[in-house]
């Protein structure tokens, strides 16, 4: 139910100007430069992950260290349930936070073998609206290089991906329709969804 394609990591900064000498302000350039900085040290810690040595068990453990570190787990289990979200229960709301840990956890390491080669190049970085966009391109052995934006939140003071655009595709967009569908089909019982997943990360253990 979570995502596919994720993996890895970003941008270099770059200075817009347009129609002659336009400075963009120094704030919007610093928080680009952190946004870029942040991306690139996230991602290569996730490079260093899956392509080191290591039992899948070991590597697991990292990659979900460094996710709990550089996602707001949280904020994208409350996006990706919309509307949703507000008529749960709190003890509903936990345990779907929970549960959508372990989804993305599971999504992110499931397939390590072949992530294994993988790099990525960084690209540009630029403000929009309160997030700032961190294009990367991430290449696997055997397969085309895919196109990766990486959205991070509060990137001036406390850095944190958001959403990942891979190909144009923002993944928790998709996931916000996916959960949205399975609701719909299922007289949008916020339970039926929480023991889907419940089944899905059993399925994974």
């Amino acid at each position: 139910m979570l995502n596919r394609r994720i993996f890895l990591v970003m941008t270099a900064t770059s200075l817009l100007a347009a129609a002659g000498r336009l400075v963009r302000p120094a704030l919007a350039q610093a928080a680009d430069g952190r946004a870029s900085a942040f991306v690139k040290n996230i991602g290569d810690q996730l490079v260093a992950v899956v392509n080191g040595a290591g039992s899948d068990r070991d590597k697991r453990a990292q990659l979900t260290a460094i996710i709990d570190g550089a996602v707001d787990v949280d904020g994208v289990a409350k996006f990706c349930l919309g509307r949703f979200w507000r008529n749960a229960s709190a003890e509903q709301q936990q345990r779907y936070t929970q549960l959508f840990h372990q989804v993305l956890v599971n999504n992110i390491t499931a397939k390590l073998g072949e992530y294994r080669g993988v790099r990525f190049t960084m690209g540009r970085s630029q403000q929009r609206d309160d997030n700032v966009v961190v294009s990367t391109v991430v290449e696997r052995p055997n397969n085309p290089p895919t196109n990766v934006d990486w959205i991070i939140y509060n990137p001036a003071s406390d850095p944190k991906i958001i959403d990942v655009i891979a190909e144009g595709t923002s993944l928790r967009l998709t996931q916000r329709q996916d959960y949205a569908s399975y609701l719909s089909r299922n007289n949008n019982n916020i339970d039926a969804l929480i023991n889907a997943m419940r089944q899905q990360v059993g399925q994974a253990g």
